[in-house]
């Protein structure tokens, strides 16, 4: 019966609310223990029956059970025990172990041994060794070790977690069951039409940095030289790593006809998918073939027929002909992260029994669809005879300007048979690594023109349009890394006098570099840049006389490498401790 002037809505609100109140009082509460505790303490979430007597108030500290203990056992646990039955050298956890192993110990190789670190407080053993008792002694001790991090675990209050789950495995009994409650795999006919036009939409995968190239059967395959100087097929090209490798491969001449490594078909029969399992396929097109006789002469073959290696008797000797010696790829890929175009070129050669084993080289290069090679000053040490590639940086944070142009990059003052400089005003020539150079012109100053616009205007004449703030240190720098360029140091001499007029007379370019790398093949890097310049005092030329200066530029390279001096690694120290009998019974 209903109370009377209730609504039947709070009615029933109320019933919920002493429903959940009835639930809640019956559910028992975590407990939570102190610091150095080391066991788990374990909570039975939903409705359990109470013991209490009713209207008797729930102790805020109480626990429906134990905590569950520890599953691993640290006393028991040796990580460094790799040998059964037998005694591991300074492992002092070892049970195999006895009093004469631990005489020949230097120490423990694992002092401590721990359960899991994440917990505030553990159990762990500190293992030691006692050289003072005759025999030594294994020392063990058995602490609570205190989680110093204030992120640790303090009580786990859910069993499954101290053990892995063992997973059910489906037999003729439950393979019903377990189909039912995976969703995973369904069969009808909406899948098969999803799956379809899955298929036949466009593949969105592209290749990226260092993934390996992908082919009709696994993927594109590149010999290199791994542990040994012994050549190894399958070490897999990779996508945008230009390489080149020379390997060493041991054969046997008479068989030289059954090794796939040795004829063309083995680099030029494999077709490379356009993108990562993707179903269209670039073939591999042979470009050219050149033939390198047994004196080393070589003759291009007009037909680019594929070739297969064939033994010769000469007399007392076998040759192979048709031997690949080197191999060149030269992939074309787009903005898109797809290869196009696939070129391969071959040398092939004759070889004879004294060239075993054979020597080959390969070599793979990718260059971008619609795009044209950048030139290069150096790979990467610059090269004598090239421009110095240089730039300017437009604000701070930006990266490296320079113009197409690498001959305009760094340029002076160019001279001339007529040596007018008024007539050389945008006349210049590039600076060349390793060539010091030196060029002038003469300037004809008269009453009429300015001092200071005769200053400006051979200030303009020794810079030149654009001079650059930054140098490259190699040939091959790349724009965006300003911090290995190396920047130029501008520095003004001038000497006054009264009554005269300050042009600039001369400027000096000094380019100090260095030999970097290996002593075998020293690579060329500019360490430093400094222009200087000389301004000189003229008496200023009275109205209908005529004074000639001569204007100069002058580029020195030094080269300040520190001398060349073989290093050798430091002997290892040996730190071995022998047993305390080990002379007996000499000594």
């Amino acid at each position: 019966m209903k109370p009377r002037g209730l609504p039947p809505l709070l009615v029933v609100l109320l019933s919920c609310w002493a429903s959940v109140s009835a639930q809640t009082e019956a559910t028992p509460a975590v407990t939570t223990e102190g610091l150095n505790s080391t066991e788990a303490a374990l909570a039975t979430f939903g409705p359990s029956p109470s013991t209490r007597p009713p209207g008797t108030p729930r102790a805020p500290g109480s626990s429906s059970g134990p905590r569950p203990t520890p599953v691993t056992d640290v006393a028991a646990l040796c990580v460094c025990d790799l040998s059964p039955a037998q005694c591991d050298v300074n492992c002092c956890c070892d049970p195999d172990c006895s009093s004469v192993d631990f005489s020949v110990f230097s120490a423990c190789s694992v002092p401590v041994v721990t359960g899991d670190s994440q917990f505030c407080s553990q159990k762990a053993v500190i293992y030691s060794l006692n050289f003072t008792a005759n025999p030594p002694q294994r020392v063990f001790k058995l602490v609570d070790q205190i989680n110093p991090s204030i992120f640790c675990i303090h009580i786990t209050n859910y069993r499954p977690a101290l053990s892995f789950i063992n997973p059910e495995v489906p037999d003729e009994n439950n393979f019903d069951t377990l189909m039912k409650t995976s969703d995973g795999f369904t069969l009808n006919a909406e899948s098969d039409i999803s799956f379809t036009t899955k298929l036949d939409s466009p593949t969105t995968a592209k290749y990226k940095y260092g993934v390996p190239l992908q082919t009709s059967d696994s993927f594109l395959r590149f010999p290199s030289s791994l542990t040994s100087s012994l050549c190894t097929d399958n070490n897999p090209a990779a996508f945008l790593v230009n390489q080149a490798v020379r390997c060493t491969r041991k054969i046997n001449l008479e068989q030289c006809e059954e090794i796939e490594a040795l004829g063309m078909a083995f680099y030029s029969s494999p077709e490379i998918l356009r993108a990562p399992d993707s179903r269209t396929k670039v073939p591999i097109t042979v470009q050219s073939v050149i033939i390198q006789s047994l004196n080393k002469t070589l003759t291009r073959r007009e037909d680019i027929d594929v070739l297969q290696p064939a033994l010769v008797n000469a007399g007392h000797f076998h040759l192979c002909m048709n031997v690949v010696l080197e191999v060149k790829y030269s992939l074309t890929y787009t903005d898109r992260g797809e290869v196009t175009k696939a070129d391969l070129s071959f040398l092939l050669g004759t070889v004879s029994s004294v060239v075993v084993p054979l020597q080959q080289k390969f070599e793979i290069y990718f260059l971008q669809e619609n795009t044209k090679p950048v030139p290069l000053s150096g790979n990467p040490g610059y090269v004598v005879g090239l421009p110095l590639a240089a730039g300017f940086q437009p604000h701070k944070g930006s990266g490296i300007i320079q113009t197409t142009n690498r001959y305009r990059q760094f340029t002076i003052l160019h001279s001339t048979a007529e040596q007018d400089c008024l007539a050389l005003e945008g006349v210049r020539t590039p600076v060349l690594f390793g060539y010091t150079m030196q060029s002038g012109c003469k300037l004809r100053l008269t009453g009429a023109l300015p001092c200071r616009l005769v200053a400006q205007k051979v200030k303009n004449l020794l810079w030149g349009q654009g001079f650059p703030d930054y140098v490259a240190p190699f040939g091959n720098s790349q724009a965006q890394d300003v911090l290995d360029w190396v920047p130029i140091h501008f520095i003004t001499q001038s000497f006054n006098r009264k009554d005269s007029c300050q042009l600039p007379g001369a400027l000096v370019i000094e380019v100090k570099w260095t030999k970097y790398g290996s002593l075998l093949n020293p690579q060329a890097k500019i360490v430093n840049v400094t222009a200087n310049l000389i301004s000189s005092s003229f008496p200023e030329a009275n109205s209908g006389n005529e004074r000639t200066i001569l204007i100069s530029t002058a580029v020195t390279f030094v080269d300040v490498s520190a001398p060349a001096e073989a290093g050798f690694r430091a002997p290892p120290a040996i730190n071995a401790r022998l047993p305390f009998n080990f002379f007996f019974p000499f000594v």
